[in-house]
């Protein structure tokens, strides 16, 4: 489940050609979520875009944006078509900013 994979550290890489264009630290479902969109938003696709080139039904792009459980192969098809990998590090602790961001975005979302 996608809750579990986020429990590590994971990072996004996205490669226009031969160039590094992006690369995130993901810690947390919300993050990786929105990167995700992002991604989808640059590249201009609508979530109904993405879930037909990815091969999924569009529930699971409305999952995986707001960081919800879903397959890891849902995600990795999700990835590959928004022209992204993935590479799982050891994870330390959270960094005091990320938890105290991570705070914000819970009560943000609570609001």
């Amino acid at each position: 489940m996608l809750a579990n994979i986020a429990s590590s550290d994971l990072q996004i890489h996205a490669f226009m050609g031969s160039m590094q264009a992006m690369t995130d630290n993901i810690r947390f479902p919300g993050e990786l979520g929105r990167q995700l969109q992002a991604r989808r938003e640059a590249l201009g696709l609508s979530k109904s875009a993405l879930a037909e080139k990815s091969g999924k039904v569009r529930e699971v792009i409305y999952r995986l944006e707001a960081g919800e459980e879903s397959t890891v192969s849902s995600l990795l098809a999700v990835m590959g078509a928004l022209g992204l990998v993935m590479r799982v590090d050891r994870a330390g602790l959270p960094t005091a900013s990320e938890v105290a961001a991570r705070f914000r975005d819970e009560e943000d979302d609570a609001s």
